[in-house]
Order: structure tokens, then sequence, then C-alpha cells
């Protein structure tokens, strides 16, 4: 069998390097706003192309681009202008499910995933994007048992891709679900004009609701769980099960979060994955994994569709559940490299011996470290005031304008 491959989301340089350093196999990001998160990613130009090919290249990590939004006419040259660059650039795929694209990519010899947004559910669906993909993302709402069923189906039937080989599988293994089938969703439209299938889903179902009796007029507020939020998918309690369908690429969701988190989950799966190979995969570990990925943004996990449920489990509160928060406080100046010390400017707050920190940026990626000695003037200092300029011990090379951070953590 060969090995399952990690494919990371990726909407910054600080975040781009940090799924490289968490071992990712493959990253996926948007360029301009053609891309399902046009909204809420800081999104790559087309400019950026070349640099995030050569990072990707040094470390042999896969590139995928995401142009998977709905294309009207007037978007056709955008589209086309940016799959030229793609193709000029060597970028490995692009991941798409409107017709429009799956032509063009085509016509230029891009390789090309199905995107989820396709809603891909049974062999004969696979069998009609076949002509135009060699890897498709499954459908979100797919149990394990369908999964494997049409893994074995492709298998047993030989449905090849252009390349000429059977054609692969991607799942979602972590990250955000969409209350939505397969994230095809309209509230945003129907009330802000914004449309989810352009990228611009201002998360309607995020929200808390009233509802009221329209015969009596009385209201009241659905208490305790957000009826159209969904927790968060996560499958690195089950992964072993996840692998022995047959899927080729495991896929994390978070093109719109931090690089802390694309560290940390990739990080998570990475090792959960290779644990698998090596017959390591424990409960012990499961716990240990899931306790880093409680760490960062997540509105608590469920399992998804994968175990048989029929429904989604809400989440009962707003935002994020991360046991551990980042406070913004100040930004690298210098390092020295015969120390391994880097400077800082402390912008705010204050900060105290023994705090924790993280510290990222576009070419450092992310470095979590611990404040063991704070020296201002090379003076050795219990607390750093706002303002001051003060020097730690890192473990690596920090670069100017880097963003440091303080953790801190919930009971």
């Amino acid at each position: 069998m060969e090995k399952v491959k990690l494919l990371s989301p990726v909407g910054s340089f600080e975040a781009l390097q940090a799924a490289i350093q968490g071992g990712t196999d493959a990253v996926y990001f948007g360029i301009e706003q053609l891309n399902m998160r046009a909204r809420s990613s800081n999104n790559f130009t087309v400019n950026d192309l070349p640099l995030i090919k050569k990072k990707c290249a040094s470390d042999k990590v896969k590139t995928y681009l995401t142009l998977n939004t709905i294309i009207y006419d007037h978007d056709r040259s955008l589209m086309k202008s940016i799959l030229n660059a793609a193709k000029k650039h060597k970028i490995d795929a692009v991941i798409a499910s409107d017709h429009s694209v799956l032509n063009y990519a085509k016509q230029l010899g891009i390789p090309v995933h199905i995107s989820t947004q396709a809603n891909v559910c049974n062999i004969d669906s696979v069998e009609f994007f076949s002509a135009y993909a060699d890897t498709i993302v499954l459908a979100r709402e797919l149990s394990l048992r369908q999964v494997a069923e049409i893994v074995k189906q492709i298998n047993r039937n030989g449905v090849k891709g252009p390349s000429g080989e059977n054609v692969k599988i991607e799942v979602f293994a972590h990250g955000a679900l969409c209350m939505a089938v397969s994230g095809k969703c309209y509230l945003s439209l129907h009330s802000d004009f914004a449309s989810a299938n352009r990228g611009a889903c201002v998360q309607n179902c995020r929200r808390p609701y009233i509802v009221k009796d329209k015969e009596s007029g009385i209201e009241f507020e659905v208490d305790n769980e957000y009826i159209m939020s969904a927790q968060d998918l996560c499958t690195i309690g089950f992964l072993d099960k996840l692998i022995k369908t047959g899927v080729a690429i495991l896929k994390i969701e978070g093109r719109g979060r931090a690089a802390d988190y694309v560290y940390t989950v990739t990080k998570c799966y990475r090792e959960a994955i290779d644990a698998f190979y090596e017959g390591k995969y424990t409960q012990s570990k499961v716990e240990k994994w899931m306790d880093n990925l409680s760490s960062v943004f997540n509105r608590g996990f469920w399992g998804g569709y994968y175990l048989g449920k029929k429904l989604g489990e809400w989440t009962d509160s707003p935002g994020s559940k991360a046991t551990k928060t980042k406070v913004y406080i100040g930004k690298g100046m210098r390092y020295f490299s015969r120390n391994k010390v880097g400077e800082f400017k402390l912008e705010t707050n204050q900060l105290s011996l023994g705090s924790d920190l993280l510290i990222t940026g576009p070419t450092t990626g992310v470095i979590y470290t611990t404040a063991n000695e704070l020296r201002v003037n090379d003076i050795p200092v219990d607390v750093v005031k706002k303002g001051e300029l003060f020097s730690i011990s890192v473990p690596q090379k920090i670069r100017p304008s880097d963003k440091l951070y303080k953790l801190t953590y919930s009971e």
C-alpha cells in the first residue's frame, strides 16, 4: 500500500513555512479572489507563485492551487490568466469544480483535483470526472464504509484519470465543517448578497438565533447550542480506519487559520500517519495529539459523518475553544547567531520571566519557546516593560518584524 499523503492549508507565507516545518507532503492555497476563502484569507497573488514554488520545491512539497468557486462569464479572463500562470510556474495541480476551470486546465495539461464542492458520492460520478481529474475529493457526508467502497470499485473497474493511472481519492481529515452539503450554502447570499460559493461567506450559521412563533409572537432564544454551527472535524482518533479505506490524500481544512494552527495540526497528523505505518499508532499517542489539537483554534471536535452519523454535532458557544491563546506583544529586531539570541521590542503589555512565547514570520515559520532568561541592555531582568528592547534565547534564527506572542492557557 502506498503511503497516504498529507495535504495542509496555507493562506500566508507564515502558514506556508509552518506547514513545511510540520512535515506536510503538499500544500493548497488560493490566489486572487476566485477561491473559497476569498474573504477569510489573505490570499496570495499571481506574483507570489514563483516564491511559493521555490520554497516548496526545496523541501519536496507539492503545490495545489485552489480555483474552486463558481465562475461567471466576467471571471473567465482572470481564471485563464491564473491557470496560465500556474502552468508557467509548474504548480502541481489545481483544485476545481466549475466545468470552465476543468475544461481550460485540461487544455493546458494541468492536473486537476475535483473539489468537494462537486459533491462526488458514488462511482458513477468518479467515472464522469475521471475524464478531467486524476484525484477526486469526495463529499464530506460519506461514511468510512462508503469511502472504502468507492476506492474498491475504482481499483476493481480500473477507473483511470488523464495520467493513465487509477483515480486517487482525497478526503478531509481535520478542520471546520459547514452545516450545508459539501459546503454549498446560500444563507450568506440571501442575507448579505455575499455568496459562500464565491468565497465570500459571512458565516450566518455561526451565530445565535431567536425563534419566533408567528401566530402568538412569542420569542425564545435557542439556548446552549448554535444549531447551525457544526463542531470541527477531527479524525485522529480513528485515523487508522480512515487510512485503511484506501484513500490517497488526507486533507486539513484551514486556509484562513494562523501559522500556529497550521503547524500544530500538520505536525499532529504527520506524527499520526507515520505512527500508523510504523505500527506505533496507540491510544496514549492519540490522547497527546488531541491535547495538542485542542490548544489551537477549534469549535470542539467530532468525527464528522465517517462513523455513520446522520446529523452534525453543534457547538455550544461562538468562536474558538482553544486551550491556548496567543496575545501579540512585540516584534523581532535582530538575531545574534553566535549566541543564538534574538532581540525584540515589546510593543504592548509587559513580559515576565518564565512566560511561554510564540514567534511567527514569513521565513521563520513558527517557533515555540519559553522566556527562561530576559535581558534588557544585557542585564538580566524579571520583567520587561512596554517600549523596551530585550533579548531572549531562541532555538533558531529570527528575522526583523517577526511577530512575538505571549501564550496564555485556559483552565
